[in-house]
């Protein structure tokens, strides 16, 4: 049974995966994948290859064609002076010296997870160590790079607060990331792992009978799972309600992409372009045709890291996964969104269709659908979508009230239940003043404004860093005041202008009050207890 957000219950059996990680959360060093050397140090034996083919391909066209020899091959100076062996010798102590140097980076490099921290320590000559505390994750990125898929394995990626302060576990099994992601998530949740009975005897159950399968069978086995995680869906159907999930349709995310500001320029280029060819400047081809080719690429490159985008309630945040050949899936824990942002550009106004963005304390160092930010939570969704993901988001907005409240915020012209801009505003906002608004609800403030972009920003007051409310001369003179909200950084730019000044002032107290009220009763920091946090001991006094 679901939640009122649409999220599974914490108290969910432990799948395999997790079963199978819980070995790694037992404070002790642990290694990465025994394929992490080759996967993060590929691009050594790719530029080296690169180099030895740059080199050869004189003879090889010699070799096919039969074109002339002209000389200059290095391969030949090699030739013809003898040195064949010491070539060959160099190149063997080249390649084993990287070798050694991946093995030991790999041997160096190891992971823990305690019961308040995740750490890492990596390096050979100069050491460094790294460390995540669990109550100040932010989310945690399980990416899969397509030539780690081949492997089986992947990377997870640990967003904390702070700048630079992510931890990196690159790489891991695919099925160990997993686990190791529930696992954390539930430690940072306040949920303990399962008893050491219930452990032992999951194990004991698994005890081998009889002989090993043979050698054909475990490679059977093995491409069998690669061939399933290839195939598999990015979200595991057990671990959300299927009526939690929003996908994007592919004409939709197509539609997006073409009507946008990118689109826009390229018209433009575009134009310039046939002009300066009708008029004899054909410079204009050598310099501008580049760019356009490169433009179709960016189009594709959007396009398919964006198949497969879902989004979904979880029993330990918000999931969102994206990509076709690489993919990523980033879990996002309750409590850690700071200001949500619901958007619509003018070219999208016509078919209805939004985008949400976000403002987290940490982002994951990858990046997210169609090569934006990891703060885009939709990047094209109708109403519906928007109402949806909003609830998954911001569990309080999950009710009929507040969805009409939503959709005022989205669509409506003012003059409704939020609190508008005066009439003199018209003055300094000609076209906008009537959308421009607020309205206080419960322990968040909703704030509405433009017109050709509209935008509703959503500030939880438990969030809420400080509030500023500023007033230039012209709107002295006109007794107007405008508010600013700071959160966390990122694309969500929470302010107000052209208010009236007294109501200002008395939304200034309120919401003071209300951001001190509503951060002490907070307690989504450990949201899998379900007794709140012991009350601090008043210190005694002489």
């Amino acid at each position: 049974m679901s939640t009122p957000s649409g999220r599974l219950p914490t108290g969910a059996p432990l799948t395999p995966a997790e079963r199978a990680a819980e070995r790694y959360t037992d404070g002790e060093w642990h290694r990465l994948h025994p394929a992490t050397p080759l996967l993060r140090g590929g691009i050594v034996f790719i530029a080296l290859f690169g180099f030895v083919l740059s080199n050869l391909r004189e003879r090889l066209i010699s070799f096919f064609v039969g074109a002339p020899n002209y000389g200059g091959d290095p391969l030949d100076a090699i030739y013809d002076h003898g040195w064949e062996g010491w070539a060959l010798l160099g190149v063997a102590v080249v390649l084993l010296l990287c070798f050694g140097a991946f093995y030991l980076s790999w041997r160096m490099h190891s992971f823990r997870i305690t019961g308040d921290a995740v750490e890492v320590r990596s390096g050979i000559l100069f050491r460094t160590q790294r460390k995540a505390r669990l109550d100040r994750i932010q989310g945690i990125n399980v990416v899969r790079p397509l030539i780690a898929r081949i492997f089986g394995a992947a990377k997870l990626d640990i967003s904390v607060a702070g700048h630079d302060a992510n931890v990196q576990l690159a790489y891991l099994g695919s099925s160990l990331a997993d686990g190791l992601r529930a696992d954390v998530l539930r430690l940072a949740s306040g949920v303990r792992a399962a008893e050491a009975a219930e452990a032992e005897a999951a194990v004991a159950g698994t005890g081998a009978d009889g002989a090993g399968p043979s050698r054909a069978a475990a490679v059977g086995d093995l491409v069998g799972r690669r061939v399933n995680e290839f195939l598999a869906p990015e979200l595991d159907p057990n671990a959300a309600p299927p009526e939690s999930v929003v996908k994007i349709p592919p004409l939709r995310l197509l539609g997006s992409l073409l009507l946008s500001g990118f689109t826009v320029f390229v018209v433009v280029v575009v134009a310039i372009l046939i002009w300066g060819a009708s008029s004899g400047a054909f410079w204009l081809l050598i310099v501008v045709l580049p760019g356009l080719l490169g433009s179709a690429s960016f189009y594709i490159n959007r396009f398919t890291k964006s198949l497969r985008y879902s989004i979904a309630g979880t029993a330990d945040g918000v999931r969102v996964g994206f990509g076709l050949l690489s993919t990523s899936n980033e879990t996002l824990p309750p409590g850690r969104i700071h200001a949500v942002e619901v958007l619509q550009p003018l070219l999208w106004r016509p078919f209805g269709w939004w985008q949400i963005r976000i403002d987290t304390a940490g982002h994951s160092r990858e990046k997210g659908a169609a090569g934006q930010p990891n703060t885009t939570m939709l990047p094209v969704g109708d109403a519906r979508d928007v109402s949806r993901v909003l609830s998954l988001v911001l569990p309080g907005f999950a009710t009929d009230e507040h969805r009409g409240l939503i959709e005022a915020g989205m669509s409506s012209r003012g003059r409704d239940e939020f609190t508008g801009s005066p009439r003199r505003a018209a003055w300094i906002r000609p076209l906008s003043w009537q959308r421009t608004g607020f309205r206080l609800v419960d322990d968040a403030i909703l704030l509405r404004r433009g017109i050709v972009w509209r935008s509703l920003a959503i500030v939880p007051l438990a969030r809420l860093q400080s509030l500023e409310l500023e007033q230039g001369p012209l709107d002295a003179a006109l007794a107007l005041a405008g508010a600013r909200f700071h959160t966390v950084s990122g694309p969500v730019r929470p302010r107000l202008a052209a208010i009236d000044a007294p109501t200002g002032v008395r939304l200034f107290e309120e919401v003071s009050a209300r951001a001190v009220a509503a951060s002490a009763a907070d307690r989504s920091h450990r949201w899998g207890r379900t007794t709140p946090d012991p009350a601090p001991r008043p210190e005694e006094t002489p």
